[in-house]
């Protein structure tokens, strides 16, 4: 087996332990994620619209 198959499983196997014993931690990462990606989003959207604007 190669390292980066070892490394997907080893991580695919971690989420499934974190989500099923942690599962308030996770959603608090999950929820924090999505939070980065909605400022990101909102950052490059004002961005583009002062840029045309």
């Amino acid at each position: 087996m190669t390292l980066k198959k070892t490394l997907t499983w080893a991580a695919g196997v971690f989420i499934v332990w974190f989500v099923a014993f942690r599962p308030d931690a996770a959603a608090k990462v999950v929820r924090s994620i999505g939070g980065l990606i909605g400022a990101l989003g909102t950052g490059f959207g004002d961005f583009f619209t002062r840029l045309i604007g």
